[in-house]
């Protein structure tokens, strides 16, 4: 079976560079990047596939070319939503054969969403990470239809400690990591709130190095737009105490790590299962908007004041076992898939097929098919042309 992953961020990149390792014995793949906005740079390319070949950076007409030339059997479309509806609907329709196309969530999917369905529905197997998800997601098939299967596999980075990287005494744990999240929470002062916490932290517990683990620098793009990047927020603040700034390998950050805190972060379950103590902060709520609805019951959510007392706590195995630590053995979306390749099948119907979208897919086309560059310099001529006629009106 041969299997083709185009992703266009870098949390889509590591999730489908970790799904391609996890495919049966003898799959052949090739992995690339779809030249967008939000493409990762050189670094978080690296720090995504880890040891695996640079994958290159393609336009939409390049990688119509390769599937075209190399005719896989499969192609994990691993990109947001507007960018998996385009890529099916329209760059790689009409190959022939037609490939069998998987999608999926990068992390966290709970409350699953429809919008999240609709973007993917033209894929024959979505995967997603924990029968919880499994349950939501197929309730929202059942309602809305269009789509395919819907799969299980658990979350291919949840790998367990590598054996020697700590002892039972926590032997080089002189780290607190905070995982950030670019959309949440929304406000500037929140995330001061949560910087002066850490540096609280940080000067009561000067034998703990405090980092603020980042998606991305100030001047690399990521999935989602952050508006108040913590590292600039920081500086702005004037340093007011001892934190450092990292961005690379979260595993690497937590094979060092006593204690780990975020918002919300899928980061959170790779923690769990390298088994650092955490805490998700419920400063700002617990709710959908927060993305942290579904660590109710988990025993990690906690508060900024316990924060700066380095209350970190582990995770109920209950919970654990409800979400996103089921057995290996109940994974099935492999099987699904060699199942489609193998045929015969009906193509997944898109939602979004129609008039009332080809507005919506006019614009996700320009995101693969224009120079970035080029895009921005537009995007900036249209924003500067509609505050001169607000100033007219």
């Amino acid at each position: 079976m041969r299997v083709l992953a185009v992703a266009d961020s870098d949390s889509y990149l590591k999730w489908a560079a970790c799904l391609l390792d996890d495919l049966p014995p003898g799959c052949v793949t090739d992995l690339v990047v779809v030249r967008t906005p939000i493409a990762p740079s050189p670094e978080q390319i690296a720090a995504a596939v880890g040891g695996r070949a640079t994958p290159p950076v393609l336009s939409a007409r390049a990688l119509r070319r390769m599937a075209e030339r190399e005719r896989p059997d499969v192609i994990l479309v691993a990109c947001t939503g507007p960018v998996v509806d385009v890529l099916v609907a329209e760059v790689l329709h009409g190959l022939r054969p037609r490939p069998v196309f998987a999608t999926g969530l990068p992390g966290i999917s709970v409350p699953a969403t429809e919008k999240a369905w609709e973007f993917r529905s033209g894929c024959d197997l979505f995967v997603v990470h924990s029968e919880r998800e499994v349950a939501e997601f197929s309730a929202i098939a059942a309602r809305l239809g269009g789509g395919g299967a819907v799969g299980l596999a658990r979350l291919p980075f949840l790998r367990p400690q590598r054996a020697g990287a700590r002892d039972a005494r926590g032997a080089g744990r002189d780290r607190v990591v905070f995982a950030t999240q670019a959309k949440v929470p929304k406000e500037r002062e929140q995330r001061e709130r949560v910087l002066l916490s850490l540096a609280e932290l940080a000067a009561r517990r000067p034998d703990l190095d405090v980092v603020v683990k980042m998606r991305a620098l100030e001047d690399e793009q990521q999935t989602h737009r952050e508006r108040h990047h913590y590292q600039r927020l920081w500086r702005e603040l004037g340093e007011p105490g001892r934190l450092s700034f990292a961005a690379g390998s979260m595993a690497e950050q937590l094979e060092q790590a006593a204690g780990f805190v975020t918002v919300s972060s899928t980061a959170a379950l790779e923690a769990i299962a390298q088994d650092v103590p955490l805490l998700v902060l419920s400063d700002f709520g617990v709710n959908a908007e927060m993305i942290n609805v579904v660590f109710e019951g988990s025993g990690v959510l906690g508060t900024l004041d316990e924060l700066t007392q380095g209350d970190f706590r582990a995770a109920s195995p209950a919970w654990c076992a409800a979400n996103y630590f089921h057995p290996r053995e109940r994974d099935d979306w492999a099987g699904l898939l060699t199942g489609l390749v193998a045929g015969p099948r009906t193509p997944a119907r898109s939602l979004l097929d129609g008039p009332a979208h080809a507005a919506a897919r006019r614009r996700a086309r320009l995101r693969v098919e224009v120079p970035p560059t080029v895009l921005r310099a537009g995007y900036r001529a249209k924003r500067r042309v509609r505050r001169y006629l607000k100033a007219l009106s």
